[in-house]
């Protein structure tokens, strides 16, 4: 009995064993996929030979296995198409900070052809709670070729240029310009005139540009929006951007711009603190804010990882690019009387009501989430200067009309038209 028992046992163990070595070496086999990070040996990399992958850039993907591999989770989302638009695009980044960081980052990670990198600043110990990859070891070093260095590592096919300069107008053409043109710019530049001079560079050049307002003093996700600049008045960097380039360049919006519609949560550090420490630690740059604005690292990492989103689905284009949901905050009775007005043209224009086959949800959905509060004949969606004040939008000069008046006034045959529009229309 005990001798079976024993031999019960060491079969047991024997074939523990042997499944065990043959889960290791099915698992080893699987595994055992090119490479491309730094220091691995040759051999690793497959059929990709040490020449192929000096000369392999991002636009090769297709033709390269260790890229293909890299970003297949891209060309599921985006298809081969619109891989490929992204990886042979040109993005300029200017400012490094928690934002531009880590949009440059994930940019870089997604594989867009070639990044330029344009900040004048350095890496700093109080940087390091926002930063996208910097360590304690690039204190002290350009923060363009920290993003530089880092980058390489994590795809070194990347084709990179770290500018370590202020933005200017007098550089606009070394920076902007070039044998190549820029697909798409990011802004996240926290100075003002800065910021200004480089959205309108970009308008004037005909560049498509996204302007990424203060991430400072915030903490809320929920509350981050894609606006024109026309309707940026809740945040008091994006106004005054949509301001200065109403009355400076006469660019009355048609800017994208990615801002948060919370309230600071805090105060810039007073005088007072700042004159108790080493004002180096607050980063005081000439030309620069004085005070500093408390950041909570994730808000800007989650604004800049939202700029890369909405850059490289602009970028694949097709279905895949972001139109924001509507930033204007409607009130009942803005719905009310817009149904009332399309009554009202009904019974003047057909002798009764009885063809208004919508409701008060109807107009709701139609008012905000459609026509966004514009006439659909508005060539850009821009908000007029001093007709609405935050994020209220007047919509009393707009009514409801039928698109074509042989069928009922239903949610697919309403279009929205200013008064003037409807009657030409009608």
């Amino acid at each position: 009995m005990e001798a079976s028992l024993r031999d019960r046992a060491l079969c047991l163990v024997a074939g523990a064993a042997l499944g065990s070595a043959a889960t290791y070496l099915s698992y080893s086999l699987v595994t055992r996929r090119p490479s491309a990070a730094a220091g691995l040996p040759t051999a690793a990399l497959g059929s990709a030979s040490a020449a192929a992958r000096a000369t392999a850039t991002v636009a090769d993907f297709l033709k390269d296995d260790v890229l293909k591999e890299q970003f297949t989770r891209n060309v599921q989302f985006f298809g081969e198409d619109g891989q490929s638009r992204i990886a042979s695009a040109f993005v300029v980044v200017v400012g490094l900070g928690g934002v531009g960081s880590h949009a440059a980052h994930l940019l870089m990670r997604s594989g867009v052809g070639k990044l330029r990198l344009i900040d004048f600043d350095q890496v700093t110990l109080s940087s390091l709670n926002r930063h996208a990859v910097a360590t304690r070891e690039d204190v002290g070093t350009p923060k363009a070729t920290c993003l530089e260095k880092h980058f390489k590592q994590i795809l070194p096919e990347a084709d990179l240029e770290a500018v370590v300069e202020m933005y200017t107008a007098e550089r606009e053409e070394e920076l902007l310009g070039g044998p190549v043109r820029p697909d798409y710019v990011i802004d996240a530049i926290d100075n003002i005139d800065t910021k200004v001079a480089l959205v309108a560079a970009c308008h004037r050049r005909g560049l498509p540009v996204l302007s990424v307002a203060g991430a400072g003093a915030k903490a809320d996700p929920t509350r981050l929006k894609f606006v024109d600049v026309s309707e940026s008045s809740v945040d008091p960097l994006a106004r005054a951007l949509r301001q200065k380039l109403r009355k400076q360049y006469d660019i009355p919006g048609g800017i994208p711009v990615l801002l948060s519609t919370e309230k600071p949560r805090c105060k810039l550090v007073s005088m007072t603190d700042m004159e108790a420490g080493n004002p180096l630690d607050y980063q005081i740059v000439p030309n620069f804010r004085v005070r500093t604005i408390p950041v909570l690292g994730t808000t800007p990492a989650l604004f800049g990882m939202a700029a890369a989103g909405y850059v490289l689905c602009a970028l694949a284009g097709g279905s895949h690019a972001i139109e924001g949901e509507p930033i204007i905050r409607l009130n009942c009775v803005q719905y009310e009387r817009a149904l009332e007005r399309l009554r009202e043209r009904e019974r003047s224009r057909y002798g009764s009501d009885d063809g208004v086959a919508v409701d008060l949800d109807d107009i709701t959905f139609l008012l905000r989430e459609v026509w966004r509060g514009f006439s659909a004949r508005a060539a850009d969606r821009v908000v007029a200067p001093g007709g609405d004040k935050g994020l209220m939008r007047a919509t009393a000069h707009l009514t409801f009309t039928r698109w074509d008046a042989s069928r009922p006034a239903m949610a697919d045959n309403l279009v929205l038209l200013t008064a003037a529009e409807a009657d030409a229309h009608d």
